[in-house]
């Protein structure tokens, strides 16, 4: 009989003492039971640390382990612990100090997960609840099916929360390949654009497996409703989409390497539709088959062409 895979949780903690209690409890409440947390905290000052320690001591030291963050970011610390080597799982799954996980979280991504082959790089992504402080659900983000992944989408458009990824360990080894002085916009935008370039396989589950709270002191939001729609066309417009195209670019050149044949093309074409003249950045946004999800996102897509905010 087949060994039940391990599931390492890698929780980045920091200030996180509103809501880590009951993220830690709906990690134990999985119904696949056989995971292990690895908390990195990076410099917390408040009662994230005992609160840590409590359920160390609850738990027992073989499912919580609490290391020291890198102090440099919440990129930085989730990649610390993608490159940290005391850590050995069969599957990864991002967490942060703040969500809500459904019971079944584990079991839907590992029943996918587990019919890839364990030599391809796999990425099991979703879609998520939004919920507010108290945990009362507002809605759910956006729903990213009308393409499925592929590079050609990462390379403009981050789908899956990391909050929401679980991903193998051949995933997991291609992650450690990042040089780390390169700057990164986020680690789940990085993964997805990383496992898909390097031609591993990625899955977008529509059922909303984590509930996603939202307050003032979220790194990112979740982009739903007409306001954020709004906002994010103003970002466009005010450069902030072409600063974290210049980074996704900048990163991937460093690992152009390791992705396919066809992958390097989108990306080569793509670089010139980011430069030169106007005709000529339309066309080549076209030839490379970039695009983001859903009609009104890609004429967004090539409205920033149009005004050279790629």
């Amino acid at each position: 009989m087949a060994s039940v895979p391990l599931v390492a949780v890698l929780l980045c903690t920091y200030q996180g003492e509103d809501f880590l209690a009951p993220q830690l409890n709906s990690i134990a409440r999985q119904s696949h039971g056989r995971w292990q947390v690895w908390a990195s905290d990076d410099g917390s000052s408040d009662k994230t640390l005992p609160i840590l320690e409590r359920f160390r001591k609850e738990w027992g030291g073989e499912l919580l382990r609490v290391v020291p963050g890198p102090r440099a970011g919440f990129v930085a610390n989730f990649l610390s612990l993608i490159r940290k080597g005391d850590i050995s799982a069969d599957y990864f799954a991002y967490a942060d100090q703040d969500d809500f996980w459904e019971p079944d979280k584990f079991a839907r991504a590992l029943e996918w997960l587990e019919d890839q082959p364990r030599d391809t790089p796999a990425l099991y992504m979703t879609r998520t609840r939004l919920i507010d402080e108290e945990g009362g659900e507002i809605g759910l983000a956006p729903l990213f099916t009308s393409k499925p992944p592929t590079f050609a989408n990462a390379i403009v458009q981050s789908i899956g929360g990391g909050n929401t990824m679980v991903f193998n360990a051949a995933a997991r080894a291609l992650m450690q390949t990042h040089t780390p002085n390169v700057p990164l916009v986020s680690h789940d935008w990085w993964t997805y654009m990383l496992v898909t370039g390097a031609g591993g396989r990625a899955y977008y589950d529509s059922y909303p497996s984590v509930r996603y709270r939202q307050h003032g002191a979220n790194v990112f939001g979740a982009n739903a409703g007409l306001f954020n729609r709004l906002a994010r066309a103003v970002r466009v417009f005010g450069g902030r989409f072409r600063i974290w195209g210049e980074i996704n670019m900048t990163s991937l050149s460093h690992v152009r390497a390791l992705l396919t044949p066809e992958n390097q093309r989108i990306y080569d074409t793509f670089a010139m539709a980011r430069t030169g003249s106007l005709p000529g950045r339309l066309l080549a946004l076209r030839r490379s088959g970039v695009h983001r999800q859903g009609f009104v996102d890609n004429i967004g897509l090539y409205v920033a062409a149009l005004f050279n905010r790629l």
